[in-house]
């Protein structure tokens, strides 16, 4: 019997799932249509997706009934996803400014240890992103939309030292700074004088 399932496609749905994403459900709005006899009810969906490994997206849905609202807005996600450049696979690279509409965003790279510190919208970005050590701001707008479209704004503009090394022609180790743990040998002999 389950041979018969398979042979006619009773398994795409499962097949075509990537299991590499997961998903977080961020917002449901419960909205509603005036006609001539009363009131339609649909709901609204906003989902963020991301494999937690550098690749993120979020997406929205509307339906009649809420799972039908989640799952669109899952699959919009899953095709409107981004890849972002994680130092060490934990933080951001550098800190960068994210803006959409009156949604303005702030997200700083942090030490390890620090833990994701971000509110609400922004925090479901950075869990599915991957990232374990950021500090983050919301700025302008509270709305989840604008802060989503805000962050992932943001992160769209982050670049690691490699690729900013080969595009301009030069080495990683000519783009970052140096360390200051290793004096220089001119600060040792300025010691022992």
């Amino acid at each position: 019997m389950a041979r018969d399932d398979n042979r006619r496609g009773g398994n795409r749905r499962d097949r075509d799932e990537t299991p590499e994403f997961a998903d977080r459900l961020v917002a449901i709005n419960r909205v509603s249509k005036t006609v001539k006899g009363g009131k339609r009810f649909g709901f609204a969906a906003l989902v963020v997706v991301g494999d937690q490994r550098g690749r993120v997206g979020f997406g929205k849905g509307k339906a009649k009934e809420v799972p039908e609202a989640i799952r669109k807005a899952t699959e919009a996600a899953k095709r409107n996803i981004i890849r972002v450049p994680l130092r060490d696979g934990r933080t951001l690279h550098h800190d960068v400014y994210g803006r959409h509409g009156a949604g303005k965003v702030i997200m700083r790279t942090a030490p390890q240890g620090t833990g994701i510190i971000a509110g609400g919208p922004m925090r479901a970005v950075f869990e599915m992103l991957g990232v374990q050590d950021v500090v983050a701001k919301s700025l302008g707008s509270q709305n989840p939309y604008n802060m989503i479209r805000a962050t992932l704004d943001g992160l769209v503009n982050e670049a690691s030292p490699r690729s900013v090394a080969q595009r301009r022609g030069k080495k990683v180790a000519d783009i970052l700074p140096r360390r200051d743990d290793q004096p220089d040998a001119s600060t040792q002999v300025a010691e022992e004088a």
